[in-house]
C-alpha cells in the first residue's frame, strides 16, 4: 500500500468514512476531524510508519508539518521517511 492509500485510510478510519471518500485534497475540517482526532491520526500516523512527528497541537503552525490537507499530510510523511532512511 502506498504512503497516500496508508494516510487515506487513517485518516478515513478517523472520520469515520469509507477512504473513498477522501480526497487527496480534502482538508481535515472537510473530512470532519477534529483537534482531538488531529492528535490521534498523528499517533497512528507515527505508529504506522515507525517514524516521529513534528507536531505541537499547541502550535500547529510553526510545528514544522502541515496539516492543512491530506496532500500536505502525505508530503510531510514521504518527507520524514525519507529523512530516515
Amino acid at each position: 500500500m502506498s504512503t497516500k492509500d496508508q494516510v487515506i485510510a487513517i485518516l478515513a478510519d478517523q472520520a469515520f468514512l469509507d477512504p473513498s471518500d477522501v480526497s487527496i485534497d480534502s482538508t481535515l475540517e472537510q473530512l470532519g476531524i477534529d483537534s482531538m482526532g488531529v492528535v490521534e491520526s498523528i499517533f497512528v500516523i507515527e505508529e504506522a510508519f515507525d517514524i516521529s512527528v513534528p507536531f505541537n497541537a499547541n502550535q500547529p503552525g510553526i510545528s514544522g508539518f502541515d496539516i492543512t490537507s491530506v496532500a500536505s499530510i502525505v508530503a510531510g510523511v514521504e518527507r520524514l521517511r525519507a529523512e530516515q532512511a
